[in-house]
């Protein structure tokens, strides 16, 4: 008996609740979500159902300037370089786009694809052919442009990426199709992800992708450091001290001469961290 009034006011409290969503024109997201989590219960959709949509409601209330990535954290192609000269960091960087500049960093001349530049590799020696011609054009995007307007622009137009431009017209970061994506479904695979029995990949010098899930004590090994595992067990948890909020992607933290930047994150928890080394300023 004492069992049974203990939970009955518990129990018709979320049967009101449930009757109360049904019984009118959902008004907010949260309702929304509440009758979908009705759904899910009643197993007519399943979690990751659940999770997509959250995302894609998500990222209608989002902008390019929450997900994009920094201009100081671009890479460029310098109109005026020879082959010879960038193909060395299309090749570390393994990306499928790069942004083409001209003589300053605010002129955008266009966007280079690596699968153009590869028919010029066969049938020049390299230093004779102009990149100006094999430009695609440049799509620019404001900071405040909403991300599910974005993405629509980016589906009808066929475009994967975009430059983002300030309020005063200069160039404040970059945005793919991608960095969209992952907001709705979670973390795409892509040629930095690493292999699942391993929690560091090396890219280039001085440059990794390191799991928030690595412990404290294989960083230290691998790295020669000495971060402190006493309080926490993870890079994670000492990425999260440092911040003393979830952040976001393309966050920046500071630690012990190490820059770690965000590369993945969702409303739960740190995923996917690329760092490299930093000058100690007290050495100068």
């Amino acid at each position: 008996m004492t069992d049974d009034r203990t939970t009955e006011p518990e129990e018709k409290s979320w049967l009101e609740k449930i009757a109360h969503i049904f019984s009118t024109e959902p008004k907010s997201r949260s309702d929304v979500m509440d009758v979908l989590k009705v759904a899910q219960h009643n197993e007519v959709i399943d979690h990751d159902a659940l999770q997509i949509i959250d995302g894609a409601m998500h990222v209608s209330e989002m902008q390019v300037r929450e997900v994009m990535v920094p201009r100081t954290q671009m890479t460029v192609i310098k109109a005026e370089q020879p082959l010879s000269e960038f193909l060395p960091t299309v090749i570390r960087t393994a990306h499928s786009r790069y942004p083409v500049i001209g003589e300053n960093s605010d002129e955008m001349l266009g966007i280079l694809l690596v699968k153009d530049l590869l028919p010029l590799l066969l049938n020049t020696d390299g230093e004779s052919f102009d990149i100006k011609s094999i430009l695609r054009p440049a799509t620019v995007v404001p900071e405040s442009k909403r991300l599910n307007v974005l993405l629509r622009e980016f589906r009808e137009n066929r475009n994967h990426m975009a430059i983002v431009i300030d309020e005063y017209g200069g160039v404040a970061g970059l945005v793919t199709i991608e960095d969209v994506l992952e907001e709705i479904v979670g973390e795409i695979e892509d040629e930095h992800d690493i292999s699942p029995d391993s929690y560091i990949k090396k890219l280039a010098e001085n440059d990794y992708i390191i799991k928030a899930l690595t412990p404290i004590y294989e960083f230290n090994q691998y790295f020669g450091s000495e971060l402190n595992d006493e309080e926490f067990d993870t890079i994670g948890g000492i990425i999260l001290q440092q911040f003393g909020h979830l952040p976001r992607r393309n966050e920046i933290a500071l630690i012990n001469g190490y820059q770690f930047r965000v590369l993945n994150a969702d409303n739960r928890q740190v995923h996917l961290l690329r760092m490299c080394e930093i000058d100690d300023p007290g050495d100068d």
